[in-house]
């Protein structure tokens, strides 16, 4: 199989421009994690970047493997737009806006965009759909942090 250079490159560096923009505009909020009581197992506050990159890469390569896919499950690039939309809103809704509870709600339907994608995803073409398996669990576990949080700073 020959790489798509233009298409890898566009898939790379759309999930890590939505990352990076979001990451922009909540870096001043981004302080209010270290003042909240945070529920057990929480990371401290440097893994999150370090997370987010490899997801957005994990995302972009994905992409890739099923915009260039022969066959594609119908809306499957369609859904991972959304998933896209969902995740640059929900670190402005958490640390700018500092809604808690709109935020853990926003990530639950998030989460919903990201499981349907992984399912598209899968159907399209079983790499893809398991390159995406690491962030369904990611925004699980952001889910425990996120109600967690809302719930111990009431």
């Amino acid at each position: 199989m020959k790489v798509q250079w233009k298409k890898l490159i566009v898939s790379l560096l759309l999930p890590l421009a939505v990352g990076g923009a979001a990451a922009l505009l909540t870096k001043d909020g981004m302080g209010r994690f270290e003042t909240v009581i945070k529920p057990p197992l929480s990371p401290p506050a440097w893994i999150f970047p370090v997370a987010w990159t490899l997801l957005y890469i994990l995302m972009g390569v994905a992409c890739y493997l099923v915009w260039t896919a022969p066959k594609k499950e119908p809306n499957a690039l369609f859904y991972y737009g959304i998933q896209l939309f969902l995740n640059f809103f929900w670190p402005i809704i958490f640390f700018n806006i500092r809604n808690d509870l709109f935020a853990f709600i926003w990530l639950i339907l998030l989460w919903a965009a990201v499981l349907i994608t992984t399912v598209k995803f899968f159907r399209t073409k079983k790499a893809a759909g398991y390159l995406l398996l690491p962030y369904l669990v990611w925004i699980t576990f952001a889910a425990y942090l996120n109600l967690g949080i809302y719930l111990l700073n009431r």
